[in-house]
């Protein structure tokens, strides 16, 4: 009789049968994901944060919806459209709303990305309850080495992070983004990414849209730089990086995934060098090094018996 396949197996030999354009994948979307902070710090001074957020929300609903009616996709029912409304306010409307008024607070970039850089190891305490994906000790020991790199690159900056409320808002960031992601894969991995996210944003738009009208009292100013920050987090970020995000759910564990957060800190310090002139000192350029280490060693395919 011959010999099953093991699983591993499997994975190794699925794995390089992939395209490049599928195992780029995981760069592109830190990349995309990184240039949500740079768009922010281009928008933020002609907008208060949850303003800036409707105006992105809007036009992202009406491009979904318009996709979604010309393609003909599927519509989510019945307890699917309350699951991605669910998604839509943590991952949308509490994730981008957090990160947007903590900047908009003071708390420096980087800052702002290293607490939310904690979501790996919250994303695998709870997924491994909640999902029950098994998380290993090489895949642990990458999540806290990619920690560590995180805390590297930004360390230089912590000194200067801003108020306890701006702090506050960040961390209210990473409560969405972790419970988001694991609820997305738990109930919506399934679902229509054109018409889920017209769901999706929809959701999160309200509660952005009653902030931005009675709290902030409907605070934009419309300049160039502005209509350029809306135009990239749009297009890039809501079109692109989330439509990325739902497909890396997809193809692999919650974890495993979240562990790709490491990474941006990294890459948002390399796109400020090359867009605002900031410079990257030796810590930083460590902890790149660092935060991509663990992050190989949580994403490395398993070994195969020879």
């Amino acid at each position: 009789m011959a010999a099953t396949e093991s699983e591993p197996a499997r994975v190794v030999r699925a794995a390089s049968a992939e395209p490049l354009s599928v195992r780029a994948m995981p760069l592109l979307f830190v990349f995309l994901w990184s240039t949500g902070f740079i768009g922010a710090r281009y928008g933020l001074p002609d907008a208060a944060p949850m303003s800036f957020l409707t105006i992105r929300f809007v036009i992202v609903v009406a491009g979904l919806l318009l996709a979604s009616l010309v393609m003909r996709a599927p519509w989510p029912q019945g307890i699917d459209i309350a699951h991605a409304a669910v998604v839509g306010v943590l991952l949308h409307g509490v994730y981008l709303g957090g990160v947007f008024a903590s900047i908009d607070a003071g708390v420096d970039l980087a800052v702002a990305a290293i607490i939310v850089g904690i979501q790996p190891i919250l994303t695998a305490v709870v997924s491994g309850r909640v999902l029950g994906e098994h998380v290993t000790r090489r895949q642990w020991g990458g999540l806290v080495l990619g920690l560590v790199g995180v805390a590297l690159v930004v360390w230089v900056k912590l000194d200067d992070g801003g108020s306890v409320r701006g702090m506050a808002f960040s961390f209210l960031a990473l409560f969405g983004v972790t419970i988001g992601t694991i609820w997305q894969k738990r109930y919506c991995g399934r679902l229509d990414i054109r018409t889920s996210g017209v769901v999706q944003f929809s959701a999160a738009l309200v509660p952005v849209a009653i902030l931005a009208l009675f709290v902030e009292g409907w605070d934009v100013t419309v300049t160039r730089d502005f209509v350029f920050a809306v135009a990239w987090l749009v297009i890039v970020l809501s079109f692109g990086a989330i439509t990325l995000l739902a497909l890396l759910l997809r193809r692999g564990t919650a974890s495993r995934t979240a562990s790709l957060f490491y990474l941006v800190p990294a890459s948002t310090a390399v796109l400020a060098w090359l867009l605002f002139d900031e410079q990257l000192g030796w810590l930083t350029v460590v902890g790149m090094g660092v935060a991509m280490a663990g992050v190989a060693l949580v994403n490395a395919s398993p070994r195969v018996a020879g």
